[in-house]
């Protein structure tokens, strides 16, 4: 709020008059709102922690607040998010070779925010479910 009312040349001292009062009422909670978000971008944006904590802080809230917020979000709704991103964007990849499809997969859930340890897990599964087929040459 304090950037809207720089941009608007709202004075200081009544700006922060605003805000102070607008906390007061509970208009404005930092808490709430970030718990709002992460729920919504976790559940519905299939996004991951790392993405979720540039989001907040975008916004401007305090990385303690950010911290305690991703730490209530579950490792595994987390890790569900990847594997439904995942498998939808599969389906688009259906006519790439192999490694192709993996390697492009892990960037689209790495840009997500998904971690790693996610991402590897994620793709293993995905890639376990579509069996890939071998051939010696001994046709």
């Amino acid at each position: 709020m304090r950037s809207v009312f720089k941009r608007r040349n709202v004075p200081a001292d009544v700006a922060d008059e605003v805000i102070e009062r607008f906390t007061d009422v509970g208009l404005i909670d930092d808490a709430s709102f970030a718990q709002a978000l992460a729920e919504s971008r976790s559940k519905h944006s299939l996004r991951g922690r790392t993405r979720i904590r540039q989001e907040l802080q975008a916004k401007g809230v305090e990385r303690e607040i950010a911290d305690e917020v991703l730490a209530e979000l579950d490792p595994e709704q987390e890790r569900e998010a990847a594997l439904q991103l995942a498998q939808r964007r599969l389906r688009s990849m259906a006519r790439l070779e192999t490694q192709v499809a993996r390697r492009r997969l892990a960037g689209v859930l790495a840009r997500r925010g998904f971690s790693g340890s996610i991402v590897s897990s994620v793709l293993a599964e995905v890639f376990s479910a579509d069996p890939v087929e071998f051939s010696t040459g001994d046709q």
